[in-house]
């Protein structure tokens, strides 16, 4: 494989409004040194620039099995297949922020940031799945509690409305997004959000990482529902060949269904933003050769444009239809209309495991000028930019997390450089707010710039990226030497 040196994942959200945006989502891993030397601050970025956390429903909330939740696809395979998480743990307390979330907008709000990213869980509002099983109203009164909260501490939500947890029910009943008749399922379900929440919400996010999820879930299986050929991994069921591509096209219209249904009967009124996130590499060749140089955009073509094709042109990239063949859907023509509703946008995705990611802080700028360049300048939010430390660490070596810092820093310094170079970016989210459950990681990885302390009360504690966030957010020169403790009792 010549295609990379450097690889750089995140997913990029396009949005629908009066005009177009995208989220771009960042995570990387360190595997070298790197130092940016010139200053930064807020006030070198474009006025109404926001920035934010973010997080996902499995990986922070807890309360798995309480107040009326459903158990998802993610509750069932931590149970079945606790070999395939490196730890061999499960969410079902995670950051328990169902029960500390009031806590932990406090602390986002000491730390000044503008918007929280948070995913609403499917069988928290449909324990079935199904409109037909009931809605749980003790799901309801938790997310409105959640964006009351935030709201009244002066941060705004930034909803997901699905992060791979799919209701177990639909799973067992008909495979979940192996089938098509997840998508009226799916449609019914975050009709039931836009009504419950969009009157304070003003962005979401349809579906997250689509591609990650049909390869994570449906190729390799290491991840819910653990689906892949033998050739691959070990699975009980699935076709690595096949099932992806039925998967991944159920997704889109799902996705499309959707969007449709915000524009046509919400977005009116409610003035929001609706789109998808999706996950990608920015591919460098090894060598500058004719072959190097296509297998690094044959690369991008496999993640990026496997959901962004289809989204601007209604149908998959020609080299997928060339090499994938007959195992790849077709789309009907009403259905490649309704997918090209969204011209001008681009989906890109999120990893789990952060061994295989590679830092190379100029990817952020280049990406951008790519996306300026291919697809007319849409407006850009970076949803998740973040790195890992080991849990191995002590927590007074986890606090200090300088290397956090340099990346930030190095990541932002680039990000400025391409909005100078006239790429139109609007917001940054960093990955994560808190510690929590990093998929097949397990609790092994901590990306948060809040360190949760698992073995003592889930007591969770600023670290130095925290304050040189706050330092940064509010333009003076804050120095703490010591991190701030917080404990919630509730």
């Amino acid at each position: 494989m010549e295609t990379f040196v450097g690889s750089w994942r995140k997913s990029v959200m396009e949005v629908i409004h009066h005009h177009h945006h995208l989220f771009l989502y960042v995570l990387l891993f360190v595997v070298y040194f790197f130092a940016c030397t010139e200053s930064l601050s807020r006030r070198d970025f474009p006025a109404g620039f926001i920035f934010g956390g973010a997080s996902s429903a499995y990986q922070y909330e807890g309360a798995a099995f309480q107040h009326g939740k459903g158990p998802s696809i993610w509750d069932t395979f931590t149970r079945e297949h606790p070999e395939k998480i490196a730890d061999h743990t499960t969410g079902d307390i995670a950051d328990d922020f169902y029960y500390h979330f009031k806590g932990d907008i406090a602390l986002m709000k000491e730390i000044g940031l503008d918007f929280f990213r948070f995913s609403i869980s499917w069988a928290r509002i449909l324990p079935k799945g199904k409109i037909s099983g009931g809605v749980n109203q003790k799901g309801i009164t938790f997310y409105n509690n959640l964006i009351n909260e935030l709201l009244s501490q002066g941060l705004k939500p930034f909803i997901t409305l699905f992060h791979w947890d799919v209701p177990q029910a639909l799973e067992e009943e008909y495979g979940g997004f192996l089938s098509q008749n997840i998508v009226d399922d799916y449609r019914n379900y975050v009709d039931v959000c836009f009504k419950k929440f969009g009157d304070r919400v003003k962005y979401w996010v349809t579906i997250n990482e689509p591609n990650t999820f049909s390869i994570g879930g449906y190729v390799t299986g290491i991840e819910a529902p653990s689906r892949c050929s033998n050739y691959i991994g070990n699975c009980t069921y699935g076709n690595s060949g096949i099932e992806p591509y039925i998967v991944g096209h159920n997704l889109l219209l799902s996705h499309a269904t959707a969007v449709k249904l915000y524009k046509e009967k919400y977005q009116e009124s409610q003035m929001g933003e609706i789109g998808i996130s999706v996950q990608s590499f920015w591919n460098l060749p090894k060598y500058q050769t004719v072959a190097s140089i296509k297998a690094a955009f044959r690369g991008l073509d496999f993640r990026f444009g496997w959901f962004v094709d289809p989204i601007i042109f209604g149908d998959y990239p020609e080299i997928m239809r060339v090499l994938v063949g007959t195992r790849l859907p077709i789309f009907t023509e009403s259905q490649s209309k309704m997918l090209k509703a969204e011209k001008d946008g681009i989906p890109v995705g999120q990893p789990t495991a952060a061994d295989w990611l590679f830092v190379y802080p100029r990817g952020i700028r280049e990406l951008m000028l790519y996306v300026k360049k291919k697809y007319n300048n849409p407006p850009i939010y970076i949803t998740e930019n973040g790195v890992d430390d080991n849990d191995s660490l002590s927590i007074q070596k986890a606090l200090n997390d300088s290397l956090r810092i340099k990346y930030y820093h190095c990541h932002l310094s680039n990000l400025l450089k391409a909005i100078r170079a006239g790429v139109d970016v609007r917001g940054y989210f960093a990955w994560s707010f808190l510690d929590n459950f990093e998929w097949e990681s397990g609790y092994t990885l901590r990306f948060g710039i809040t360190y949760v302390d698992y073995k003592n009360g889930l007591t969770r504690y600023l670290k130095s990226s925290a304050f040189w966030f706050k330092n940064f957010l509010q333009k003076e020169n804050v120095i703490r030497s010591k991190p701030l403790l917080y404990q919630d009792s509730s």
